[in-house]
């Protein structure tokens, strides 16, 4: 992963995560000396399947996806990481020295701190703060993957795409994603975003385009997407 590294302390950081203003003075000197501060361009990979965790990493600023890919060439964003959060993967990683299951890669330009596995059990290990800190990012996490899956196998795909989309639109109602890129938000098959796309179309609740949806009632779009009929 192409980085720029500064070694500057960053009172960002401490708004980001507050609890580091708090660790006991052995962690919170070791922390100091351990810490690297990243500044990561966007479209970078952060981290792919297979691979070993290099990093424990805390987000100040930008955006961070991570995608599962199956070997049908399937996709699913399970979860994005943004400023005063960490991920998931990268705590199992860590704890149970595993390889990533997934990828991850940078949505915009992204900073954050980062510490070394060696580094990250000891502070685990001699740090109550930093613990709770970790897992209370865990849990938090895990309760977004269980949204996911809870979507995926319990939600119809037209209540799940009415949602994504008035989510995404913007002030005029627009939507710039792609069919492929909408059935990776929502893990189903671009034919499966196109079918449903043409029969919002055909009520007139959409309007398509190369690359980009318009959202042309809204109203019966939410009634979707609280389940109702249209």
């Amino acid at each position: 992963m192409p980085v720029t590294r500064t070694d500057a302390v960053s009172c960002d950081l401490i708004a980001a995560f507050p609890a580091l203003a708090a660790l006991e003075p052995g962690p919170a000197e070791l922390f100091r000396s351990a810490c690297r501060f990243l500044q990561i361009p966007a479209g970078t990979v952060v981290f792919e399947a297979g691979q070993t965790c290099e990093r424990y990493l805390l987000v100040t600023e930008g955006s961070v996806r991570v995608h599962l890919l199956d070997i049908g060439g399937h996709e699913i964003i399970l979860y994005r990481i943004g400023r005063g959060e960490t991920c998931i993967l990268t705590t199992a990683a860590l704890l149970g020295t595993d390889a990533y299951a997934a990828y991850a890669l940078t949505e915009r330009p992204t900073k954050a701190a980062g510490v070394s596995p060696a580094d990250f059990d000891r502070l685990i290990a001699e740090s109550a703060i930093f613990r709770r800190l970790v897992f209370a990012s865990y849990g938090e996490r895990i309760v977004d993957l269980m949204r996911v899956v809870s979507s995926v196998a319990f939600t119809s795909i037209q209540v799940r795409l009415a949602r994504c989309l008035l989510a995404l639109a913007d002030e005029e109602g627009c939507v710039q994603l792609t069919h492929e890129r909408l059935a990776m938000e929502l893990g189903t098959a671009r034919e499966v975003i196109s079918r449903t796309l043409k029969l919002f179309a055909r009520d007139n609740f959409i309007q398509a385009g190369q690359g980009s949806i318009r959202v042309l009632d809204h109203q019966a779009l939410a009634r979707i997407a609280e389940g109702e009929q249209s």
